[in-house]
């Protein structure tokens, strides 16, 4: 394979010209998964399953033969990409990226299933397929920006839920103590009241756990008020990163060339 076309075909897989052939490329994946998808949650009604079921079959092989030769003519011009052509094992950092990564739990279900005779294991597997849905992170600009987001706001989203994680711990503690002996089976030990505290701290209140004693009811009024302010916090860091990511892409596109995807920024 000449490096001509392996240039080109880097730049299809990848996406890094805005041509015609490289744009109809990505709409046809995009499709494909939307698809994919689509056929998972179909197949759940039986009666859709009866009458048409004859076709899903020749429908996911014609799927893994597209998903498998995309995954595998990545790994063939990954070494065009400066990142991962000049470390010795580059190679194997490439295929453990976590983008790889979805792409071959796209395919998994399909092979697998050839290796392992195990029933249950296998309806699990089929089930994975939905992980293809994270196929869409690759060519959606908002599912990138949201994965940068989560990157580069990591620890401080870390920190906002150890701090949830402690007051679940601290409520459930103070709930358990409270409603033990009004509710043994409902509060019946500290793990078994951490249900009671996370619906009540997400606001949800299910109404299968509840206090009935006052001092129950008072702690509960308390963890409810608490609970808005403390899922605030990861809201707000979200919130603010989404709005810097999308600002830093607007001031990039304003230097990129809609046409050919280079940098055009005045030396």
């Amino acid at each position: 394979m000449t490096n001509k076309v392996l240039k080109r075909a880097y730049e299809i897989l990848e996406g890094t010209t805005n041509d015609k052939v490289t744009k109809g490329f990505q709409i046809f994946i995009i499709t494909l998964i939307a698809v994919n998808v689509l056929v998972v949650i179909i197949e759940t009604e039986e009666s859709v399953l009866d009458e048409y079921g004859y076709l899903f079959t020749p429908f996911e092989v014609f799927s893994i033969i597209i998903f498998t030769a995309e995954y595998v003519g990545r790994i063939i011009v990954c070494k065009l990409n400066p990142k991962y052509n000049n470390s010795k094992f580059g190679f194997l950092r490439f295929i453990f990226t976590p983008m790889m990564l979805v792409d071959l739990s796209a395919i998994l279900p399909f092979f697998l299933p050839f290796v392992v005779t195990d029933t249950r294991f296998i309806r699990i597997i089929r089930l994975l397929r939905l992980f293809r849905l994270f196929k869409l992170a690759r060519y959606s600009d908002p599912m990138q920006t949201l994965g940068e987001v989560f990157k580069s706001k990591a620890g401080d989203l870390a920190v906002a839920f150890f701090i949830l994680f402690i007051v679940l711990i601290f409520a459930s503690s103070l709930m358990y103590y409270a409603e033990h002996e009004a509710q043994p089976e409902i509060f019946s030990s500290i793990p078994a009241s951490m249900w009671w505290g996370v619906i009540t701290l997400t606001t949800i209140g299910y109404g299968d756990a509840y206090p009935v004693t006052i001092a129950g009811k008072i702690i509960g009024g308390g963890v409810a008020i608490l609970g808005i302010a403390v899922y605030a916090i990861p809201t707000g860091i979200m919130a603010s990163a989404f709005t810097e990511e999308l600002r830093k892409k607007r001031d990039e596109s304003k230097n990129t060339c809609p046409h050919c995807g280079k940098d055009i920024t005045p030396s």
